[in-house]
């Protein structure tokens, strides 16, 4: 009966390829969060307290919501 070896070492720099990959790819996806978090601050700071009295909320929640 023959034994065969599944596992095997990675290949000399790829943990550090990848490393890197996964820096970039969280830095891109906090970078995306907190513009879409910017976007929505802007966009409830441009109305005015009747409409954000519609939505249920007021002036001082617009910079709780972007959190």
């Amino acid at each position: 009966m023959a034994a065969y070896e599944t596992s095997r070492a990675a290949p000399f720099g790829a943990i550090s390829i990848f490393r890197s990959v996964q820096f970039v790819n969280d830095f891109v996806a906090s970078f995306a969060t907190w513009n879409d978090s910017r976007v929505t601050r802007n966009a409830l700071g441009k109305l005015s307290d009747r409409e954000l009295d519609d939505i249920g909320l007021c002036r001082g929640d617009v910079e709780m919501i972007g959190r």
